[in-house]
């Protein structure tokens, strides 16, 4: 093994528990960043239900100026399947009869997370819903946050 001499004639390098000391600091800092950089991740995929449901929205809007009327059916809006997959693939989007309506008059959109993905482990913000009103919510620990 070869080592280094310092001018005084002293080996240069470092003990094994200068290395120990080190790796433990930098353990308890990838334990103290990783779950905000998680959260961090989680809050960014957000925006791939948020663009789905507002591209569905276009969509059940110019569906309503060519049938008069809206649609359940995701494919009738283009869309590939029914429910709908967001481009990212964390949530799957399905439209609904809103509260007291017909499809005639009103939607409700839900965007709920795909099994499996991370975005299934939000427990902050569970699922988006967006309606023909242009009325927003969110369910989960913190639904004001979501949106």
């Amino acid at each position: 093994m070869l080592r280094a001499l310092t001018p005084g004639g002293r080996d240069a390098g470092f003990t094994l528990i200068e290395v120990m000391i080190v790796v433990v600091i930098v353990g308890i800092l990838l334990m103290v960043a990783l779950p905000s950089y998680q959260g961090s991740l989680q809050k960014g995929r957000r925006s791939d239900a948020i663009s789905a449901l507002l591209d569905a929205a276009n969509r059940q809007e110019q569906y309503l100026l060519d049938q008069g009327r809206y649609t359940l059916d995701m494919t009738q809006l283009g869309y590939a399947t029914d429910p709908l997959v967001s481009d990212e693939g964390h949530y799957s989007v399905d439209a609904a009869v809103c509260t007291g309506g017909s499809i005639v008059t009103c939607y409700e959109l839900t965007a709920t997370p795909v099994a499996g993905s991370p975005q299934a482990a939000d427990d902050r913000c569970t699922s988006f819903t967006l309606d023909s009103f242009g009325n927003r919510s969110a369910t989960g620990t913190t639904p004001n946050d979501c949106w």
